[in-house]
């Protein structure tokens, strides 16, 4: 039997490099366990350090055929899983109880699809593996309850008159100031009251272990969302914006904001890039064309994706079925599991936070 050289073995697996990082295996930390035996045989441990459920079979299966080529080898297994640490905030502000990341979604104006994303990002980062929840602070107009189909009327179920229970929904834990009042109330409050209620709703919510709390924000760049990118201790923050230029100017000063605050920008998620006719399927860039490269390029930031302006987008969050479940096979699904690995990673490469919450393993096998 030929003697396996694990020179030869760790030359096979660094010929993988990461889609997301451009580091081999190696030089990500991923690899944690490699034994081989003397009948030939294999095993390889592979944990990646952001939600990759979607590429962890492409992984495992160009990592066993490196390791099969390799002299002496009969077989290879190649386990791959993931493990999500907590990055450092702003300012060192104290991390939430059971929330280990915080990603604020915003725009610097309404109406370019933010709560739309905010909901897809949230459900495409479990799909790739995540714990996660969502927080609705756009006070004044609340709609990720509609988005993920709660019913009208439905409360979040409370502890000791204090703390409010996530409502589970699709499998994401999600509160909302829309399931605390009633779609008729209009909120009629100042800035003060809006970003205290948004605290509260953040602090005295029993969130369980989470590896990403999604937020959405309220449109905007004015007073309500300084505040809150102040005092929320957020790990990273995505803008998103359409190919418009009046919305790129808004999506800008978006960035300026966050910058404002050392709070990092993880990239721009481009909405509406091209309209796709529903009878004929011809696209046609309505809105413009290249906006959100041109502002990444800008901004030294990244263009995590570029989404249609598509009828079914609509309809299916509309109808409190969003698109990453409702198809989770369609393209724009699978855009959105790209931009929510994308954003994974891009937090992966930040300063870890000691004390922020405790890292959870997920192991995926495929």
């Amino acid at each position: 039997m030929t003697q396996i050289s694990e020179q030869a073995l760790q030359a096979a697996i660094k010929e993988y490099r990461d889609p997301y990082l451009g580091k081999d295996l190696y030089e990500l930390g991923a690899v944690k366990a490699l034994e081989s035996s003397e009948s030939g045989e294999v095993k390889l441990v592979v944990e990646l350090p952001y939600p990759s459920a979607g590429i962890a079979g492409a992984l495992k299966q160009l990592v066993a055929v490196a390791l099969e080529n390799v002299d002496g080898v009969e077989s290879a297994d190649v386990q791959v899983g993931q493990k999500i640490h907590s990055y450092k905030v702003q300012k060192d502000l104290p991390s939430v109880p059971g929330v280990k990341n915080i990603i604020a979604v915003a725009s610097g104006k309404g109406g370019v699809g933010k709560s739309t994303t905010a909901v897809n990002l949230a459900l495409a980062l479990q799909a790739e593996g995540a714990r996660v929840g969502i927080l609705d602070a756009d006070i004044y107009g609340p709609s990720i309850g509609m988005m993920l189909g709660v019913p009208e009327g439905k409360r979040p179920d409370t502890r000791e008159n204090k703390y409010f229970v996530p409502m589970p929904v699709h499998g994401l834990q999600a509160n909302s100031m829309a399931f605390v009042v009633t779609e008729k109330t209009p909120m009629v409050w100042r800035g003060p009251m809006v970003s205290g209620a948004v605290l509260q709703l953040l602090q005295q919510t029993l969130w369980d272990e989470l590896d990403y709390l999604i937020v959405d924000m309220p449109p905007g760049t004015g007073d309500i969302q300084l505040t809150l990118a102040q005092k929320v201790p957020v790990t990273g923050a995505v803008i998103v914006t359409t190919p418009q230029d009046i919305a790129l100017l808004d999506g800008k000063k978006g960035i300026e904001m966050f910058r404002k605050v050392d709070i990092p920008v993880l990239g721009v998620v481009e909405n509406m890039s091209v309209h796709i006719c529903s009878n004929c399927g011809h696209e046609e860039p309505l809105f413009g064309h290249g906006g959100g490269e041109r502002i990444a390029e800008e901004y030294d930031t990244e263009l995590l994706g570029q989404l249609p302006l598509h009828m079914t987008i609509r309809e299916q969050t509309d109808g409190g079925n969003p698109s990453v479940i409702a198809e989770p096979d369609s393209e724009v699904a699978l855009r959105y599991r790209d931009i929510a690995r994308r954003v994974g990673a891009q937090l992966s490469s930040r300063e870890r936070n000691l004390g922020g919450s405790i890292s959870s393993v997920s192991v995926t096998e495929h």
